[in-house]
């Protein structure tokens, strides 16, 4: 358990404290073992032990909202969202242009990848909201689509 050096008129005793029961400790002393009572009651020193709970990551600071138009929702204006924080690298429409489920809309880098942002319904392209070079975060409106 514990060592100790001692110095008793200039001897030299190696103590080391085995086990601690109650008011007995078994002792060595100088290699030579020992059963010791001492007066009051000890306690044997424990390491603390580190009790941590069970943490789940957080990646949304916010309730989790859908990025895109649902495909099957009425017809009608719908927007294409950013799904990722980018640069947008190239965009393929133009406004008043007819687009198809799932054709390339525009390129968006992001963490070094680059990443094609598809139609995500059929009609026609309304308002382009951002152009080549801008920078955009998760969420943003892209493209603005209607009928």
């Amino acid at each position: 358990m514990k060592k100790f050096k001692f110095t008793i008129n200039g001897n030299i005793y190696d103590v080391e404290i085995q086990n601690i029961d109650g008011n007995l400790a078994d002792v060595e002393v100088n290699g030579t073992s020992y059963k010791v009572e001492v007066d009051k009651q000890l306690q044997s020193t424990k390491t603390p032990r580190l009790v941590r709970t069970i943490s789940v990551p957080s990646t949304d600071m916010a309730p989790s909202t859908a990025k895109f138009a649902n495909p099957g929702s009425p017809k009608g204006a719908g927007s294409v969202k950013s799904p990722l924080p980018g640069v947008i690298l190239d965009i393929f429409v133009r406004e008043g242009d007819s687009v198809k489920m799932g054709q390339k809309l525009l390129m968006l880098e992001a963490m070094k990848m680059e990443n094609n942002i598809n139609a995500d319904k059929e009609g026609r392209i309304i308002s382009i909201k951002v152009s080549k070079g801008d920078n955009v975060m998760e969420g943003d409106v892209l493209i603005i689509i209607g009928e």
